[in-house]
């Protein structure tokens, strides 16, 4: 029985790998097991960071929402809160937008929380 090897298999198995570490530095990239063990945390972080992406646009939309606000006397908590009692379901994303390219049409978003 001829002997049997799995080369096939671990050769794409190590250039897919050592191919997602390209750009890394020295033997990061040269290394199968440096560039594995660098490969495995690249990917987790990128994980986290899509998740952190999405927190810190959040805290950007209120950031902006604020500033917009205090120019009409009113602040974000007042703001969001009377947006909720009138009814309004416009989100942060979208209230953002408004306060940074129609500063009229915030405005009226202002006076409907108002009230």
């Amino acid at each position: 029985m001829p002997r049997a090897t799995n080369a096939p298999a671990r050769r794409r198995r190590r250039k897919k790998v050592l191919k997602q570490a390209r750009g890394f530095y020295g033997g990061q990239s040269k290394s199968f097991r440096v560039a594995a063990h660098k490969v495995k945390h690249a990917l987790a972080f990128a994980y986290v960071g899509r998740k952190v992406k999405k927190r810190e646009y959040r805290s950007l939309w209120n950031v902006r929402i604020n500033a917009a606000t205090r120019l009409h006397g009113l602040s974000y908590s007042k703001f969001i809160h009377g947006l909720s009692k009138a009814g309004v379901e416009l989100d942060r994303k979208v209230l953002a937008d408004i306060a940074l390219h129609d500063p009229d049409g915030f405005a009226k978003i202002v006076d409907v929380a108002r009230v």
